[in-house]
């Protein structure tokens, strides 16, 4: 069985939310959204054009925004499977907030 965390600081401890495939899958994401930052860098650095480095600053707010809809989306499906009542309330709110959060700040 896969070792796994979840998103709310108290039940961190003693939960789990992701499998090994979804590790893997956001891992790869993340990858690819840090090659993808790197390339912006360089297009500021070579001083492209600013259409070009904005058009492609919104693709990696994107593929951030799909991994943290992932992340959410785990942590919600694992309360609904395996947490008591008070104990799921808890985390949703917990991973709604982180979520709101996330969004107030794209």
């Amino acid at each position: 069985m896969s070792k796994k965390k979840c998103i709310s600081k108290q039940a961190c401890q003693s939960s789990e939310y992701l499998s090994d495939e979804s590790v893997k899958s956001l891992a790869n994401a993340l990858s690819r959204i840090e090659g993808h930052v790197r390339a912006v860098k360089r297009m500021v650095e070579e001083r492209r054009c600013c259409d070009d480095i904005l058009t492609q600053a919104a693709a990696v707010r994107s593929a951030m925004s799909r991994v943290t809809v992932k992340l959410v989306e785990e942590e919600l499906l694992n309360c609904l499977t395996t947490c008591g009542q008070p104990e799921a309330e808890e985390r949703m709110a917990s991973a709604m907030k982180a979520l709101s959060s996330m969004l107030k700040h794209s």
